[in-house]
């Protein structure tokens, strides 16, 4: 149906640089993937070049580029790509691809997701079941929500209409260029548009259009260029 075309995995992620579209637009939405993220992450292992990448203890392989604090801890199956930086006590749970040149700070939990290149997720975050587009960012405090309370499945709410996701656990689907604000809390099911702004202290769920400023659930503004 062409008013749930906003959602599908070809039109949210168009970024010549990523290496991951090609991946993600396998699927006709993009949290179709996030049941395959495993399989996907594994499947890269074998082509990686290994004069760039070590291997570590767990099926975690880490860029030679790539910082990695100490105190970080990282559960396999994982990738962790050039240039990124994985900052004291972050909390890599496994099933997860970090792209090249992002940021995952302090006290940062990501579990089942992949993150495109040069993000940047720096403090106090959670990431669980999502898929986090390029160049985006994500504000102290803010995580995505990725069970309903009533552990039912998730479904994406587009307008008045709603795509039944068959997922108990879906947290969000950020395209790129995403700014989300300080102590916002992304409900199961949500998925935003490239280019746009999430304001501080929102609760958010649904679709969010792409170029739009996120005021409330009831005042989404197009940016003006």
């Amino acid at each position: 149906m062409d008013e749930f075309k906003c959602v599908e995995s070809a039109t949210l992620f168009t970024d010549p640089e990523s290496k991951y579209d090609l991946w993600l637009r396998a699927f006709k939405y993009p949290w179709e993937a996030i049941p395959n993220i495993e399989r996907m992450v594994r499947a890269l292992m074998p082509k990686l070049d290994m004069a760039l990448f070590d291997r570590k203890p767990g099926d975690v392989y880490v860029a030679k580029t790539a910082k990695v604090a100490k105190s970080a801890v990282i559960h396999g199956p994982a990738i962790i790509g050039s240039g990124t930086e994985i900052r004291p006590g972050a909390f890599i749970r496994g099933n997860v691809l970090i792209g090249d040149f992002c940021v995952i700070g302090n006290s940062c939990e990501i579990k089942n997701s992949v993150i495109f290149g040069h993000c940047q997720i720096p403090h106090f975050n959670y990431i669980g079941d999502s898929i986090i587009g390029s160049y985006s960012h994500f504000g102290a405090g803010a995580v995505t929500s990725n069970v309903k309370s009533d552990k039912s499945p998730v479904s994406v709410k587009v307008g008045h209409d709603k795509i039944d996701t068959n997922l108990v656990k879906f947290g969000a689907i950020l395209s790129d260029h995403v700014e989300i604000g300080c102590n916002t809390v992304l409900n199961p099911g949500t998925v935003i548009g490239s280019n746009t702004n999430i304001y501080p202290l929102s609760s958010v769920r649904g679709y969010v259009p792409g170029n739009s400023i996120y005021k409330s659930q009831s005042e989404i503004v197009e940016k003006k260029r």
